[in-house]
């Protein structure tokens, strides 16, 4: 049976005028609007957030390095526990600035639709973190699951941090670009 005008098809999405194969009811946005771009622009928290960032990275890569070191060798468990507790209250920092500059650009604290899904992945981050602290306050666990679920936090940032680059490349190309070549993201209404 062959596959032409079949729902799903390739050419049935060119019928139906939509030649990527999103949904026709997608509409391309820009990331930001005017009036949110000059107050991402003019923002301190702009400046913060630029900061922080590479900090919570050289912060994570030290801490990885550690906590890694600790599973091949079983040595080391306090600098690897002292240096997930320092990339966790990096993490904390981030959020609590990244929260503010949310909602001085877009007016909301969390969750604004040009963000939603990343803002989703940074809970589960910060879920892992803060179970981390709580095994390592409470006692809970061995040292190995604690370094585990500490891993488990770090893979989740990793992803997360690759979102945000994603964004920032999508804001600087639509920054730079004009709107015939300007990226854009599918919002379904």
């Amino acid at each position: 049976m062959p596959l032409e005008n079949q729902p799903g098809t390739a050419e049935n999405r060119k019928l139906e005028g939509d030649p990527v194969g999103r949904s026709p009811r997608a509409i391309p946005v820009s990331l930001y609007t005017p009036e949110e771009r000059q107050r991402r622009d003019s923002s301190v928290w702009t400046l913060v957030q630029g900061v922080l960032a590479p900090v919570q990275f050289l912060v994570f890569l030290v801490s990885l390095a550690l906590v890694l070191r600790y599973f091949g060798t079983g040595e080391g468990a306090f600098a690897a526990d002292a240096s997930i507790v320092v990339k966790t209250l990096t993490l904390y920092t981030i959020m609590i600035t990244g929260s503010i500059w949310e909602k001085v650009v877009f007016g909301k604290w969390l969750f604004a639709p040009a963000f939603f899904w990343e803002d989703v992945f940074s809970m589960l981050v910060l879920a892992l973190h803060t179970a981390y602290l709580v095994m390592l306050f409470a006692g809970l666990g061995t040292t190995g699951e604690r370094m585990g679920v500490a891993l488990a936090g770090y893979a989740a940032y990793i992803v997360n941090a690759g979102q945000f680059l994603w964004k920032l490349r999508m804001a600087r190309l639509q920054g730079t670009g004009t709107s015939e070549s300007q990226p854009r993201l599918a919002v379904a209404r």
